[in-house]
């Protein structure tokens, strides 16, 4: 049943060449692949029909990129809070690399060593959601997969680190809302592909 309460629409960016090899890509900006650029037009069926007060993206290309090629880039607006996790040292390695070197490094309990730890890539999620719940209406999102997971961790009310919990797809949609009223969020539908 669809909600009479507004809802935000999150989207993570279409495949890249990083995202496909698992690499950490958090400020470079890798263009999307053909396979990703078909999904962000994908994106943009998925979501026909639905209207939106305004639509926000990151900085990054791969996250602007989705946004335009989904039929969504005329007047979006691009908020530096919606940039992905700063990788800092760890910026175009993979997991399994860094815990090469680092055994046991977890990224949200961990944080990166001249990049962000997990409060504050949440410091700036509070900031959207903030700016979310003061205009109070549909909002669709364009961002990357960390930092969205950090988004919906808070938009729950719980600690930045517990975006670990969720996983997303590339070209995912997500929906956060609210069940009885605005005093209650919820995750209404989650990693949709």
């Amino acid at each position: 049943m669809a909600s009479t309460l507004p809802e935000i629409h999150l989207v993570r960016h279409g495949e890249t060449e990083w995202s496909l090899s698992g690499r950490h890509t958090g400020r470079s900006d890798i263009p999307l692949t053909a396979k990703g650029e078909a999904a962000a037009r994908d994106v943009g069926s998925r979501l026909a029909g639905r209207g939106f007060a305004a639509v926000w993206s990151s900085p990054s290309q791969r996250a602007r990129d989705t946004c335009e090629l989904s039929g969504f880039g005329a007047g979006a607006i691009v908020k530096d809070d919606l940039a992905e996790w700063d990788y800092g040292a760890y910026e175009g390695i993979t997991t399994k690399e860094i815990q090469a070197s680092r055994p046991g490094w977890q990224l949200f309990r961990d944080g990166c060593p001249k990049g962000e730890a997990a409060g504050d890539v949440g410091g700036r999620a509070d900031r959207i959601i903030s700016e979310l719940r003061l205009a109070n209406a549909p909002i669709l999102i364009f961002s990357s997969s960390h930092f969205l997971r950090v988004l919906g961790a808070r938009w729950l009310g719980l600690p930045p680190t517990d975006g670990a919990r969720f996983i997303l797809d590339t070209a995912s949609i997500s929906v956060l809302g609210y069940e009885h009223d605005l005093t209650e969020p919820v995750i209404r539908r989650w990693n949709q592909r």
